[in-house]
């Protein structure tokens, strides 16, 4: 590849270049706002490239790029261990004005009120405008300070919007983040040459990353029954949604064996979100069908519908670019009624799987026609693509939580 001819995707405002043979001069036309800022470059595998400016911690990461098209809630998204593994881009043109509130901040479950894990699990933010005073009440810190002290390194001052048009178009893909201070050389064959000797996040299990290492016990006062999560990288509000159903929660780890599971006598069994490709999860896919087989009450989401699917003998497949916003409608099937939903999946269920199982079309994605929810037809079993706690987003589908309740309810 001659990297002295790549076209620049954008660079109107952002940073100036020289070409010195295959490798650019980085300079930057900006003022800085911290000693520290340097000059960042986001590759992606097919070779084009975007320039701008560090913020966070200064450090090279890698991660497969992915984007969000919500206007809010980058506390929740960052912490979302779904993000696992990837890059993320904010398509929202300014990102931290309310600043990042303090993890001391809990609800009355002793949960931190708005996050939904601790800790950053991105591996990088790429965002078109940094705010750099931003202003709330609870907010301790700035997005800058956030990133850096959790060594989570963050470029702004891309075109996001061009971005994006990209990875619409071509689908998400592997990208490198590296940063050079001004009038240093920017070596493209090296690093294209280094990103594309990088494996696939994806070709790995990704949720043993992010699932708890024993099992974990939250129970509200005067709890009426016993929920099972496997834990393959369940955000708080899940987590929430239950306590509040006064629902005592196991959280156990995602390769827990179901006789495992069934020692703690679990009035009904939650599979979570995660990040990465169903396929990888084995453990977990294995456990579901026994509990399923065993008519324990389950509910399925986001990663755990996937993983029912792929249980009851479906199967899966990695979308374009995936769903990731606060403003996908799901339609459910029997009623022809509208939800917006809030989303995070790079994988789907295959609709056409699902005949010569006992599973059925339950929501449909009005966008897509993907699938966005199935039901088993003979054991008390569903699950949702989509994100029924919200966190961020709209809370349209909280009701599923009581439709699951109901169903351990009347399986007592």
């Amino acid at each position: 590849m001659e990297f002295a001819r790549i076209r620049i995707v954008s660079l109107k405002n952002m940073c100036s270049y020289l070409f010195e043979g295959s490798a650019l001069k980085a300079s930057s036309n900006y003022q800085k706002y911290e000693d520290n800022t340097k000059v960042g470059i986001l590759l992606l595998e097919d070779g084009s490239f975007f320039l701008g400016r560090s913020f966070g911690y200064p450090r090279d990461t890698f991660g497969e790029v992915v984007f969000n098209t919500g206007m809010v809630g980058y506390p929740e998204a960052l912490t979302d261990p779904s993000y696992y593994g990837q890059i993320l881009v904010l398509t929202y043109p300014h990102i931290g004005n309310y600043g990042v509130p303090s993890y001391s901040l809990k609800d009355e479950f002793g949960l931190p009120r708005y996050f939904e894990s601790v800790g950053i699990k991105v591996r990088g933010l790429v965002v078109h405008e940094l705010c750099k005073h931003p202003h709330h009440w609870s907010s301790s810190r700035s997005l800058h300070q956030w990133l850096y002290e959790e060594g989570i390194p963050g470029i702004e001052g891309i075109d996001t919007r061009a971005l994006v048009r990209k990875l619409r178009e071509y689908g998400v893909m592997k990208g490198l983040i590296a940063f050079f201070d001004e009038g240093e050389e920017i070596p493209l064959e090296n690093l294209f040459k280094k990103l594309k000797g990088m494996e696939d996040p994806n070709a790995e299990n990704l949720v043993r990353y992010v699932s708890p290492s024993e099992p974990l016990v939250h129970a509200p006062e005067d709890p009426k029954f016993r929920i099972v999560v496997i834990d393959c990288g369940v955000k708080f509000n899940i987590l929430r949604s239950l306590l509040r159903r006064k629902a005592e929660v196991v959280r156990v780890p995602f390769d827990t064996p179901a006789d495992e599971i069934l020692e703690y006598k679990p009035d009904g069994v939650l599979g979570s979100n995660g990040p990465g490709d169903p396929k990888k999860v084995e453990e977990t896919i294995a456990a579901v069908r026994e509990i399923v087989e065993e008519h324990i009450p389950f509910f399925g989401i986001c990663l755990g519908n996937q993983i029912l699917a792929l249980a009851m003998g479906a199967d899966t497949y990695k979308l374009k670019y995936g769903h990731r916003s606060q403003n996908q409608p799901c339609m459910e099937i029997h009623s022809g009624r509208c939800f917006i939903t809030s989303q995070n999946h790079g994988y789907a269920v295959s609709i056409e799987s699902l005949r010569g199982t006992d599973l059925e079309l339950w929501f449909i994605n009005v966008n897509d026609k993907t699938t966005e929810g199935i039901r088993h037809t003979r054991a008390p079993a569903f699950s949702v693509q989509f994100h029924p706690e919200a966190s961020p987003g709209p809370v349209d589908t909280g009701f599923l939580f009581d439709k699951f309740v109901e169903m351990v309810r009347r399986n007592a």
